[in-house]
């Protein structure tokens, strides 16, 4: 392999913008390690992620010692296991022999790291202090890591999403009108361009001067409304990405850091972790209100580009006031199908008989002073009515028999 500089090896290998803690603290070391590694055939990006994982597990078996000395050899081998984890991506890009599986090796890697050296930072202190507060560091250490990730891959997904979207109205719309016009299918139309590209290739530009020399009516912008509520972040992500800093200062990374290298260090793990947990809930909230917004723009581009029809978001008038089930009804009697059947439709239909209830007891008659009281019949021909509906020449006699009551 041809040696290569030290500033060409960076300029193929790093990300135009990273976070602050890469550029400063790792970038400088991942490159130089990077000109050695890449001249031996046989370090490929996956093996160099499997060695990132064993070294990160290393460190969290001295994390769970829990003593000073421990600690920070932990806090040690853990940021060499990031850098590791670095490079990997880095000799990807260097010999270009990346994989998709490598890039799904590593996201799953980092994830059992940050798990288990969770687990063990907190677990140590909690076993050598038995501070509950250990435990419930370590819920929120993995909560949080699990978080941003999944809500930093659902956002990318949702913004592809809206991506694909435009551009398929957007080529919808041009072949409806190529062919109302009578133009040739294969005609190309104009190009859709992005302003979040035109950002991320031209970082010194103004959004403005973009829009003008791209041609304001061939310009999606799904980050109007945040610059127009924000205009001051513009300039501090152009200030800042001349030095290749990302202007989200707090991320997966940084939060990582803290915990697992600051808070080891300094001998404040609950302190680290709690300040890393705030300042990454408070950029996390920040970048949902910025992709509330894009969703926001993307909703009136594609309302300037297919306008909905006027009936949208108003109830049907056959549902008012119950008039589709009127409407139903009417229409099934109107069936000459089911039309209403006559009563010589059915000559041996008989109505169902009414049951042959008991009388419940307080309907039954009374026991009088010289009167016994009235038997029930046996037989079941017939029962006796309840008491006070018979008329008084059709009462029982002194007798009460049921014989002298006929």
């Amino acid at each position: 392999m041809t040696k290569l500089s030290l500033r060409a090896v960076q300029k193929l290998t790093c990300k135009k913008r990273d976070a602050w803690w890469t550029v400063f603290l790792v970038d400088p070391v991942a490159t130089r390690m990077l000109i050695v590694l890449a001249r031996f055939r046989f370090i490929t990006p996956n093996r160099v992620t499997w060695a990132a994982l064993f070294i990160g597990l290393a460190s969290a078996g001295f994390f769970l010692k829990g003593d000073t000395r421990s600690l920070i050899i932990g806090a040690a081998l853990y940021h060499l296991s990031f850098i590791l984890d670095c490079i990997d991506g880095k000799l990807a890009r260097l010999k270009g022999n990346g994989t998709v599986f490598g890039g799904w090796l590593d996201y799953v890697f980092d994830r059992i790291r940050v798990l288990f050296c969770a687990l063990a930072l907190m677990g140590g202190q909690f076993l050598r202090t038995d501070d509950e507060r250990y435990l419930l560091a370590a819920l929120v250490v993995v909560f949080l890591d699990m978080l941003r990730y999944v809500d930093a891959l659902q956002i990318y997904k949702m913004r592809m999403s809206m991506r694909t979207k435009i551009e398929k109205v957007t080529q919808e719309r041009e072949e409806s009108e190529r062919a109302a016009l009578g133009s040739p299918a294969d005609a190309e139309g104009e190009q859709l361009v992005f302003m979040e590209d035109l950002l991320r290739d031209n970082p010194g530009a103004r959004a403005e001067i973009l829009r003008e020399e791209a041609g304001a009516a061939n310009v999606v912008d799904l980050h109007e409304q945040f610059r127009g509520q924000f205009p001051w972040y513009t300039r501090v992500r152009r200030a800042m990405l001349h030095t290749r800093i990302r202007p989200h200062l707090i991320s997966g990374i940084e939060f990582q850091m803290f915990i697992f290298i600051i808070g080891p260090l300094i001998g404040q793990i609950l302190w680290a972790t709690v300040v890393s947990a705030a300042l990454l809930m408070l950029f996390e909230l920040v970048i949902m209100y910025k992709f509330w917004l894009s969703t926001r723009d993307f909703t009136r581009v594609m309302e300037e580009l297919s306008p909905a029809p006027a009936t949208v978001g108003t109830i049907a008038p056959q549902l008012h006031r119950g008039r589709h089930r009127r409407a139903a009804q009417e229409a099934l009697l109107a069936d000459e199908r089911y039309g209403v059947p006559e009563a010589a439709d059915d000559p041996g239909f008989q109505p169902y008989p009414q049951p042959n209830v008991t009388p419940h007891g307080h309907d039954l008659p009374q026991q009088h002073d010289g009167l016994s009281a009235i038997p029930r019949p046996n037989d079941g021909t017939k029962r006796f009515p309840a008491y006070g509906t018979v008329p008084a020449a059709e009462r029982p006699g002194a007798s009460g028999t049921w014989e002298n009551s006929r």
